[in-house]
């Protein structure tokens, strides 16, 4: 029994290590109009939206430069806290985030932290709270798509 738990935990590692545990889209739009369209695509499904972060305006405040990057932070209690109730160390990456930033190419992403990743991080079961998962998954990936122009699935991943 011990082998196969640390054959599973070795392969896990492998798998992760090969997506870095971020997952996302490349967006239509610049990073302004791909977080307008989060935002209100989060509106309108009642989720809570806690703040927009302006990386380039901190930095500039800074007097640095930065590439146009957004964070949105939002969540919906009803599926992270039997998150939570897992494992509570998942309130260190709950609520959940999305990155809106253009790189040195001028391509703008939106990219997130996948379910794979942080259910392995807080070594959450994939029974414990199983709806939970599947609903933040699903509702992570949707509002990406949304928020890039890519909800036809023609878009292209990250």
């Amino acid at each position: 029994m011990k082998k196969l738990v640390f054959v599973l935990l070795l392969m896990s590692a492998a798998v992760l290590a090969a997506e870095n545990g971020m997952a996302g889209y490349v967006s239509r739009y610049g990073v302004e109009e791909t977080t307008k369209r989060l935002v209100e695509i989060l509106r309108k499904k009642g989720v809570t939206l806690f703040k927009v972060i302006d990386h380039s305006e901190g930095a500039a405040a800074a007097g640095l430069e930065l590439r146009p990057a957004k964070l949105v932070i939002f969540g919906n209690p009803k599926i992270g806290t039997p998150l939570m109730q897992c494992s509570q160390t998942l309130g260190l990456d709950l609520p959940m985030k999305m990155l809106i930033y253009k790189d040195e190419k001028g391509v703008v992403h939106a990219l997130y932290n996948t379910k794979t990743y942080l259910m392995w991080r807080h070594g959450i079961a994939p029974d414990c709270a199983a709806e939970s998962q599947k609903k933040m998954d699903k509702a992570i990936k949707m509002f990406a798509k949304y928020a890039t122009g890519n909800l036809k699935g023609e878009g292209q991943k990250r």
